[in-house]
């Protein structure tokens, strides 16, 4: 090792070095102790043919190895001063051992198999083919098995995954190497985890992300954001008009926008709320019903939904008014209304917008029942048709 005090940092030979500051940096790590798997960033305080030494803010300095400091050509890409990532792979007799971080050093080539499975670290493999059960994987020239199960959160396709280069962990490592299994799915909740936390720390109600759907169930659709993070978008907030299904609308593997409703922690898992229709730019349709749908004014809509009390009919996206049975029952055209179904059209008028609630009270066009009659009456409360006429008869007598 380099000539250094026991504080971790190389004495200055022209009497220079501040002693007060060093011990006031040694309160700091007295006690401290770093284990297998540890990562940090320290300086690196020399680099020579083999090794190189890099402080630890412990009294040990960590070795590396020098090749891990070279770029592809063989060169050195680091300097005495840098700092550098690193993760401590091996502490054995005082000495403490480190490898690049995301390095194929520190991810595999180690030792053996067997210190990436005791020491717990990721090592990277290539998927070579299915097998039942799972997929055969190349870990350091050897082989092994990931169940089905610990390849992803979910496997759509098992074949896009052959030929493909992951990080693994080893969860059983057997009879010298000959019985070998692997799980990605570990790593990636691990990673889940780191995201969440920032996720909660940063995200706030109203921003707008980019996702993919990744499942659809019949209260809603499950959103991925490009962090890892999955979300719910219910299945009111998938668009503004009413739909029974989200499948009507979304597809697995779609590309939306979703807002932010609402993220919060639950019994230690993170719920996150999400809305498709409320990421578009042209916002709540209601804003412009009374704009757009004037009392009495008349429309041709579609019927979305037949029920013994009348029509839900669907005027624009996101509008749906109800035609009381009671407005058509009376009407000379009410066989046309009775025999209506889900996707016929139909002129209606509007009868009544209650906006609060967001309900369309619909009526029948007078064109459609032309009931003018009944207005015109008699001093005797008779119309001037029907009984009407013969009260004039009587009077005449």
């Amino acid at each position: 090792m380099s000539k250094r005090d026991v504080f971790g940092d190389e004495l200055d030979v022209k009497g220079k070095t501040d002693f007060a500051s060093l011990f006031e940096q040694s309160l700091g790590t007295v006690g401290k102790k770093l284990s297998t798997g540890d990562a940090f960033t320290g300086e690196i305080l020399s680099i020579s043919k083999e090794e190189s030494f890099v402080a630890t803010g412990t009294p040990v300095d960590a070795m590396i190895l020098t090749s891990e400091l070279l770029d592809e050509n063989k060169q050195l890409k680091y300097k005495v001063g840098d700092r550098i990532e690193v993760v401590v792979v091996k502490t054995k007799g005082g000495e403490i051992r480190v490898g690049l971080k995301g390095s194929r050093k520190s991810n595999g080539d180690l030792d053996s198999l067997e210190d990436a499975f005791d020491m717990e670290l990721p090592i990277e493999g290539k998927v070579t083919e299915l097998c039942n059960g799972g997929f055969r994987v190349m870990v350091n020239n050897k082989q092994a098995f990931c169940p089905v199960s610990q390849m992803d959160f979910r496997v759509q396709d098992q074949q896009s995954y052959v030929g493909k280069k992951f990080d693994f962990i080893l969860t059983k490592f057997d009879n010298g190497g000959r019985n070998i299994v692997v799980s990605r799915r570990k790593l990636l909740d691990l990673q889940k985890v780191e995201n969440e936390g920032q996720f909660l720390d940063q995200a706030k109600a109203g921003d707008i992300y980019p996702g993919t759907v990744t499942r659809i169930e019949k209260f809603g659709a499950f959103v991925q954001l490009d962090s890892g993070i999955e979300g719910l978008v219910h299945v009111s907030e998938i668009g503004w008009a009413r739909i029974q299904d989200p499948s009507e609308v979304v597809s697995v593997g779609q590309k939306v926008s979703v807002k932010l409703l609402r993220s919060e922690e639950v019994d230690g898992r993170l719920k996150i709320s999400l809305s498709i229709k409320q990421a578009g730019g042209e916002g709540d349709p209601w804003m412009q019903v009374v704009q757009n749908f004037p009392l009495k004014s008349v429309h041709k809509g579609t019927v979305e939904k037949k029920e013994v009390y009348g029509l839900f009919v669907n005027l624009a996206p996101g509008i749906t008014g109800l035609l009381p049975k009671s407005k058509w029952r009376d009407s000379v055209d009410h066989q046309m209304y009775e025999t209506r179904k889900k996707g016929d059209t139909l002129q209606v008028q509007i009868d009544e917008v209650l906006f609060e609630q967001k309900k369309i009270s619909l009526g029948v066009p007078a064109e459609y029942d032309d009931q003018t009659w009944k207005s015109v009456t008699t001093k005797t409360g008779f119309a001037n048709s029907g009984l009407g006429g013969l009260a004039d008869l009587l009077k005449k007598k």
